[in-house]
């Protein structure tokens, strides 16, 4: 069993002890959910599991808090599925339990999932209160595991109540450990290197999906271990479409190339944006759309720092795109949350330091074919903020001077 991305035991034993802290007396369970029958693609654990334990292998585990355990080596106990040689034999051996995984995990206590029912109802019993950690679900779509889980122990126990603790570890994943702003930092710098590989080789005839193969060679060639999501290359048209990730299309003399892509590092993903000239060129109205784009990029910029809204900084660029005309081209929020997801668990209030956000407003104007949209990493600091992909360039006269020395056509 691999731990943690490069992210030290200790720190997800404090993130567990911190749960377990502000539980106060309440009972909270934090599943891993199931991979599916048929599996296509690598599975993914629900990420408010990884981010208190680093384990991304084990389908069906769970974390259960019992704060007020009499038993100190029960208040935070992790299960795991029983083991079936068979089953292994197709999909990878796992480890038994030994005082050695104990000690990879930081898990005093570790049992298999078959014991999870008597221990939870146990709990909920003694303590009579239990604490969602999970996200609720809307009203349309099935009830999260662990509200499931405590109501069906609330059918079999007497005077068991329930409380919303839905924001504790949002509010604990949005607020980055210094270690964790160094992975980040470094997901950026990978994230650069693509950006520079790709530059290089922008040209009239290129294909999309050609483009997207070199920058994400470059992210790796820059110490990235993977993309942080599906890497979006649209050129032309395509430059107009929000989520576009078909990648099929070939770049024109004239047009625009819209890169939506990012490096991931130790479980930490970048999130970055660039518009391009295919040329190496902006026309006059590429340029004059570029600049009211940058312009309401920095006003956003400049108004990051801790106590304020993520409304307050979108107003920023609302105004400056609104007074140049664009305010129906611009079409949707000016950013969110980064971390060990691309659109990452969001607390309720305002930015406080320690957060990191993606400021990206964009203009789009299918009728013309210009999709251009400009995006960064902020870190909010203790006084304002501080961009962790400053590095790459992203003023008009910066993305040309990155091209030039490229291949002609």
């Amino acid at each position: 069993m691999n731990i943690g991305d490069g992210i030290s035991v200790s720190e997800f034993v404090a993130r567990r002890n911190t749960v377990l802290t502000r539980l106060g007396s309440s009972v909270g369970l934090v599943l891993a959910g199931d991979a599916p029958a048929s599996l296509h693609g690598t599975w993914q654990p629900d990420w408010h599991f990884y981010y208190l334990t680093g384990i991304r292998d084990e389908p069906g585990a769970a974390v259960l808090f019992d704060p007020q355990s009499e038993d100190p080596k029960r208040r935070c106990v992790l299960f795991l599925k029983p083991r079936n040689p068979e089953i292994e034999a197709w999909d990878g051996y796992r480890d038994a339990i030994t005082e050695e995984l104990k000690r990879t995990t930081g898990f005093e206590s570790i049992m298999r999932t078959t014991y999870l029912p008597r221990m939870l109802t146990q709990a909920g019993r003694k303590r009579k209160s239990f604490a969602c950690l999970h996200p609720f679900s809307v009203y349309e779509a099935p009830v999260s595991g662990d509200l499931a889980a405590f109501r069906k122990v609330a059918e079999r126990c007497i005077g068991v109540s329930m409380r919303d603790e839905t924001n504790l570890i949002p509010s604990m994943r949005a607020v980055k450990s210094k270690v964790e702003i160094d992975v980040m930092e470094r997901a950026a710098a990978a994230t650069a290197e693509g950006y520079r590989a790709l530059a290089r080789a922008i040209k009239p005839g290129l294909a999309e999906k050609e483009a997207q193969r070199i920058l994400e060679e470059g992210f790796r060639a820059g110490g990235g271990t993977g993309t942080g999501y599906n890497s979006i290359v649209g050129s032309g048209l395509n430059s107009t479409v929000l989520h576009y990730n078909a990648n099929n299309g070939r770049m024109k003399d004239g047009d625009l190339l819209l890169i939506d892509a990012a490096a991931r590092v130790d479980g930490y993903t970048a999130d970055v944006t660039r518009t391009f000239p295919v040329n190496g060129k902006f026309t006059r109205e590429q340029r004059e759309v570029y600049a009211v784009v940058l312009a309401a990029m920095e006003a956003s910029i400049r108004a990051v720092r801790p106590g304020v809204w993520m409304h307050e900084v979108e107003a920023a660029a609302r105004r400056v795109i609104e007074k140049a005309g664009y305010g129906d081209a611009f079409i949707h929020g000016i950013g969110h949350q980064l971390g060990i997801e691309v659109h990452d668990a969001t607390p309720d209030g305002p930015l406080k330091p320690g957060m990191v956000v993606t400021i990206e407003p964009g203009i789009y104007l299918p009728e013309k074919k210009i999709g251009i949209r400009i995006e960064d990493d902020i870190l909010v600091t203790k006084t304002g903020s501080r961009n962790l992909t400053a590095m790459i360039p992203k003023r008009a006269s910066e993305v040309e001077g990155m091209m030039k020395g490229r291949k002609s056509k």
